[in-house]
């Protein structure tokens, strides 16, 4: 029997069909792909429609709570519509954080994500939520150090004087931080494991309390953001011994800086920023990106970060997720390390 093959032309034809069929479904994909890309370019065009929430994670009164609504008056001027802040304290930031990340990703929930919240905290309370992977994030907003103050009626001049201090309470010393999960408290737990020191740890729910007990002798000491405590220290009701900046600061020429004191490991800002909940669409993301950075750049904002003692940030959305996995790389360890000791 003989196989009878198609003529040469046939298998032509056929490569020929395909090849037109192939860019018929590369030219139909682009378009879908463009449709797509305009669609979500009208529906950031169009957005907001409506009130912003924005979701602040310690009690009212700290770093986060000014820079909150710091932002939150420059977006709602930018977008000609309110954006309301509100502020779910609790579990060093994971309460408010966790009632966010369960929001839908349209961009009408924003919380105020920071170092505490979605570095230390989640390792402290892993299953809570995934800092990556349960969140969108979007700017950098900057934030302070942290402080080491002490209430200005306690016996203690300075840093020399509050290692000594402390070494001659049978009891220990109290201290106070924001919260369990905050920067405050890594830095206090870490200072104090360094120094092997007798110090008892009292969480708050966010600056504002803890402060407000110090300055009531409540608590002698607290490891804190600077913005909450400065204006407190120019007053002359606390002592500020030691900051976390890599150098001196200017409006504070005579406190050193851990790093200098012989603790570089105690280096580092508290920083605050602006997250959603995972698969926003990146349009309204960048939206919302292009607006905080020129928000934090206008003279109103500048100044009264300056009166904070915080420094702002600049980063596109993709920059500033890189920086939050970098974060989490760096500090994880000794948040997991505390952890485990704190069992």
């Amino acid at each position: 029997m003989r196989i009878q093959h198609p003529p040469l032309q046939s298998f032509a034809s056929r490569r020929s069909c395909l090849r037109a069929g192939g860019a018929a479904l590369a030219a139909a994909l682009v378009g879908l792909a463009s449709s797509a890309v305009q669609a979500q370019a009208q529906a950031a065009g169009d957005w907001p429609q409506k009130q912003i929430r924005l979701v602040v994670p310690y009690a009212p009164g700290g770093s986060a709570d000014t820079l909150g609504r710091l932002i939150a008056k420059h977006l709602g001027e930018a977008f000609k519509q309110p954006v309301v802040v509100e502020n779910k304290g609790g579990a060093g930031g994971m309460i408010g954080s966790h009632l966010v990340a369960k929001a839908p990703p349209d961009g009408y929930t924003l919380v105020v994500s920071g170092i505490g919240s979605h570095v230390i905290a989640p390792v402290e309370s892993p299953g809570t939520f995934d800092p990556m992977k349960d969140f969108t994030h979007i700017a950098l907003l900057g934030g302070p150090p942290i402080a080491m103050v002490v209430n200005a009626e306690q016996p203690i001049a300075d840093f020399k004087g509050f290692i000594s201090y402390v070494s001659q309470q049978p009891k220990g010393l109290s201290w106070a931080s924001p919260g369990q999960g905050t920067h405050g408290y890594l830095t206090g737990e870490t200072f104090r494991n360094t120094m092997k020191l007798n110090m008892v740890h009292i969480a708050y729910k966010g600056a504002g309390p803890a402060v407000a007990d110090l300055i009531a002798n409540q608590v002698p000491a607290a490891f804190m953001t600077l913005s909450s405590a400065n204006a407190h220290v120019n007053s002359g009701k606390l002592r500020l011994l030691a900051v976390t900046s890599p150098q001196r600061l200017p409006e504070f020429p005579n406190v050193p800086t851990f790093a200098e004191l012989g603790y570089p490991n105690l280096t580092g800002t508290t920083w605050f920023a602006v997250s959603g909940p995972a698969g926003m669409p990146q349009a309204i993301v960048d939206k919302i990106n292009a607006e905080v950075r020129r928000g934090l750049q206008t003279p109103a904002a500048r100044k009264q970060m300056a009166l904070e003692s915080m420094v702002a940030g600049d980063y596109d959305a993709a920059g500033f997720t890189r920086f939050v996995a970098s974060e989490i790389e760096r500090w994880g360890p000794a948040a997991r390390s505390l952890a485990v000791k704190s069992k």
